[in-house]
């Protein structure tokens, strides 16, 4: 459809991961429910502990959010640090930023024993001109990270930093990492399978019963484990509200071609600040087959709530924005990737209520993954292990301890009301376009009233479906997204594919495919 190839950087290419046949009743000391960085490193970890682990992915490892990084493994993470201290304590800034660093170490070390490839980086939190917000943005990153502990400096682009696109002046960490998501997470599948673990690809959970042992109920069987844990990027149990607690969001990611790139290609890893979501950028390189690559990425939006400047046209402006740069830059790839942000800010990791102590999960990462999600690991395996608490890292502590403040909750009250609103308006939007509708083009689909409520008709690679259009998660009408042609929740993030089959999000199953499709 396009003239690159709609696929992760990362995930070109890649042969499947070694998964096994899978055994009905299997009975396992803990069993992971997804097969991304957080679920791969928290099993390696309880797998290396001498225990009989099972990871068990709806899809194929590395298939969602991990797989579709910008594969920063990074200490300085945009505004990350200036929002959580506009809102938390120094403690608790300082906690965030020792249980990144703790993770960084440890899948660094794993990386290096594994033979993972790495390049060390300075990264970058830079205003992208020199107007006061963006001014304000950098130095609020500045203090922040040094309040920290972060050894930043503050830095001037045409002085101290030379790039081709608009660079003002911003914040740097020497010394950071990037990465092939993939790698890493290809060797800690290997790693753990060579630990004795087990991995279960293509085996969607749909359930999971607190009971001793837990019962995990997926597509193809049950499972027995004495611990679950989560994750799933979201809970795919509704214990605890979380999807209440955290929101969806979706960035996009390119890769190009450059001429002479050697000469040519920045050579940091670079975040742009201060700027609205539709307009941040995200620029690092990547080595790929012999050459090299420039990855840039950005504009950012809730899930299924893209709004005029739609997702498709967000893509199309990371492109144009290239070609201003880079004028001979070629696109060879194009991808997006979604994770969720808590309303206070920090991760939620840990036992999920109603969980009787043996269900656990990890949320929340806010597009940081790959240093949360193996923090999360560290986090998981102290409590799954039994570690007395006096003897967990001092930031498991302060994490696991934090209290949520007024503006935690009037920021979940913002989103409630947005959620509301997206559901009104979802049924209300539907109900003035009623069937029957014109075939949708190639590629776009349309929401339409039907006698048994919104219909959602697409058009994907000549093919024209229907679906039942609401959300079996809570009710929520979907919308369609142009550019990864999937339908979307704007109240949850639950994602689907054209034809209905569920891809991720707190819902676990399909939406009903309708017998008849449109005529020309």
């Amino acid at each position: 459809m396009y003239p690159y190839e709609s696929v992760s950087l990362w995930q070109d290419g890649r042969a499947s991961a070694p998964s096994q046949e899978f055994v009905e009743g299997g009975r396992f000391d803990d069993v992971v429910v997804g097969g991304g960085i957080t679920g791969l490193s928290t099993a390696l970890m309880l797998a290396r502990a001498g225990r009989a682990v099972a990871v068990v992915e709806a899809a194929e490892i590395g298939a969602l959010a991990s797989g579709n990084t910008t594969g920063k493994v990074s200490l300085l993470q945009g505004s990350r640090l200036s929002t959580i201290r506009a809102h938390h304590s120094k403690r608790v800034v300082k906690a965030y930023v020792e249980s990144n660093r703790d993770a960084q170490e440890w899948l660094l070390g794993f990386c290096d024993a594994a033979g993972v490839a790495v390049q060390h980086r300075t990264a970058y939190s830079y205003a992208q001109t020199d107007a006061s917000s963006a001014a304000d943005a950098v130095e609020a990153e500045y203090r922040a990270a040094r309040e920290a502990g972060l050894a930043v400096g503050l830095v001037e682009g045409g002085r101290d930093v030379e790039t081709a696109f608009p660079f003002a002046y911003g914040v740097a960490l020497p010394d950071q990492v990037q990465l092939d998501a993939m790698d890493a997470l290809d060797a800690l599948a290997v790693a753990f399978v060579g630990a004795g673990g087990t991995i279960y690809e293509r085996t969607r959970v749909t359930g999971v019963a607190a009971s001793a042992p837990c019962r995990v109920t997926t597509t193809r069987g049950e499972l027995l484990g004495s611990n679950v844990v989560l994750a799933t990027a979201t809970p795919i149990l509704d214990r605890g509200l979380y999807f209440a607690k955290t929101h969806g969001l979706r960035s996009y990611a390119l890769a190009f071609e450059v001429p002479d790139a050697a000469s040519r290609l920045p050579d940091g890893m670079y975040l742009s600040i201060g700027d609205p979501g539709e307009r941040t950028r995200s620029v690092r390189t990547a080595p790929f087959r012999g050459g090299e690559l420039l990855v840039v990425g950005g504009n950012g939006h809730p899930v299924g709530r893209a709004g005029d400047f739609g997702e498709r046209s967000r893509v199309d402006d990371l492109i144009d924005w290239t070609s201003s740069v880079y004028p001979d830059a070629r696109p060879t790839h194009s991808w997006s990737a979604q994770d969720y942000e808590s309303h206070n800010l920090i991760p939620f990791v840990g036992a999920l209520p109603r969980g009787r102590g043996r269900v656990y999960l990890a949320t929340g990462f806010a597009k940081w993954g790959l240093t949360n999600g193996v923090a999360a690991a560290l986090r998981l395996r102290d409590e799954i292990m039994g570690v007395d608490r006096a003897d967990r890292r001092h930031w498991h502590r302060v994490l696991g301890t934090r209290l949520t403040k007024p503006a935690d909750l009037g920021r979940g009250s913002r989103e409630g009301a947005i959620v509301g609103a997206e559901l009104a308006k979802g049924w209300l939007g539907a109900e003035r376009n009623p069937v029957p509708v014109p075939r949708p083009a190639e590629g776009e689909g349309v929401i339409a009233a039907a006698r048994r409520g919104p219909v959602g008709i697409s058009t994907v690679d000549g093919r024209t479906c229907a679906v039942r259009a609401v959300c079996p998660h809570l009710g929520g009408v979907l919308a369609w997204n142009d550019a990864d042609r999937t339908w979307d929740c704007p109240l949850h993030a639950s994602r689907f594919t054209s034809g209905g089959v569920r891809i991720e999000g707190p819902a676990v199953t399909n939406l009903t495919e309708l017998p008849r499709t449109p005529r020309r």
